[in-house]
């Protein structure tokens, strides 16, 4: 009997910003306040899970870093992306998005569960912190 092999891609897998960001697009947010989504990714950056962790007002929403790390744990997720919507439309980030970022990137090293962008979205577009670098 011959066996025939097919590889197939999962659905989930992220290979670049635009494709989480397509992703992001059909998870329900509120527009109207702040969002925070932590994506779970497996070792192969495949989706496990993705869901909106906070939410907050017009212009800020407190993160907990223990809340994040333990979500992440939860799901044996092997890296994470962390993405926020921003109510006004502007998708520079904040000089508190930025610090934010960076704690939770030395966090994450830490826990050896590393964080592979930061992503700022509106309806129609997106920012990557990761790719400014």
């Amino acid at each position: 009997m011959k066996e025939v092999l097919i590889l197939q891609e999962s659905k989930g897998k992220i290979k670049s910003p635009s494709d989480l960001f397509k992703r992001i697009k059909k998870i329900k947010v509120d527009y109207e306040q702040e969002n925070f989504l932590l994506i779970c990714l497996n070792s192969q950056n495949q989706v496990i899970k993705s869901k909106i962790l906070f939410k907050g007002g017009l212009s800020a929403c407190m993160i907990e870093p223990q809340t994040l790390f333990r979500e992440a744990l939860k799901y044996n997720s092997a890296h994470i992306i962390i993405a926020h919507n921003h109510p006004s439309n502007n998708l520079n980030p904040s000089s508190e998005d930025r610090d934010i970022f960076e704690k939770l990137m030395k966090a994450g090293e830490v826990l050896n569960l590393p964080i592979l962008d930061s992503i700022i979205f509106n309806k129609k577009e997106f920012y990557s912190m990761e790719n400014e670098k």
